[in-house]
């Protein structure tokens, strides 16, 4: 699976100096240098080098500064990243190419570079903002299955935790959860239910979910 390149490319963007966080905006990788503002490289995964990643890679390049493909190559060296065709076009889009073993070593075959002006700055602001909000890094790149731990959905847990803790109103859980009542009003994901005005308990859904995601002990902070 596509998730078995995460970790070595992530091991390899972070050795270069960026944050890197997976399943950021659709993007299979994303990796935040510590300037400000920050520069914003996208790697996507598959198995192999194909018409599809390159696709993908042409998509993100609208919101970042770098983008790269990455994908296993062929023991036999017979794979595209063989083909100079491939890597020709790869370096007239301004995508590099990292081509990463079975023992998991990440080689450069293509450097990115970009050849003109090519971001979109509302593309680029949501995902650096995603990327920023983000507790840690909850999800491996590559994946397409299982639900995304977005910043959002972490925000929910924490509701849903402090609801599970006794909280029921959101005005007591906002230093906590700053954003506590648009999440429980909204209730995206049905884990909530409104007792009384201002007043919220969990659903079965809810529960369901801290099951899934168990979150840690929550507290006031002290005044």
């Amino acid at each position: 699976m596509e998730t078995s390149l995460y970790l070595p490319v992530k091991a390899f963007l972070e050795a270069a100096g960026y944050v890197v966080k997976g399943e950021v905006g659709g993007c299979d990788l994303v990796g935040l240098s510590g300037a400000d503002p920050p520069v914003v490289v996208v790697c996507e995964l598959k198995l192999s080098f194909n018409l599809e990643l390159l696709l993908q890679a042409v998509d993100r390049a609208a919101m970042s500064d770098e983008v790269w493909v990455a994908a296993r190559v062929s023991a036999k060296g017979r794979g595209r990243e063989a083909d100079k065709r491939y890597r020709n076009l790869c370096r007239r889009l301004g995508i590099g190419m990292l081509g990463i073993s079975d023992g998991g070593e990440v080689s450069v075959i293509v450097s990115s570079v970009s050849p003109m002006p090519r971001t979109n700055p509302k593309r680029r602001s949501r995902l650096v903002k995603e990327h920023q909000r983000r507790r840690g890094d909850p999800a491996v790149g590559g994946g397409s299955r299982a639900p995304i731990m977005t910043a959002y959905r972490q925000q929910a847990l924490l509701c849903a935790s402090v609801l599970d803790g006794g909280l029921k109103r959101p005005r007591d859980m906002k230093a906590l959860v700053p954003n506590a009542g648009p999440i429980l009003r909204d209730n995206v994901y049905g884990w909530f239910e409104r007792i009384e005005k201002g007043v919220y308990a969990l659903t079965s859904a809810g529960r369901a979910a801290l099951l899934r995601w168990p979150q840690p002990v929550l507290s006031d902070p002290a005044p």
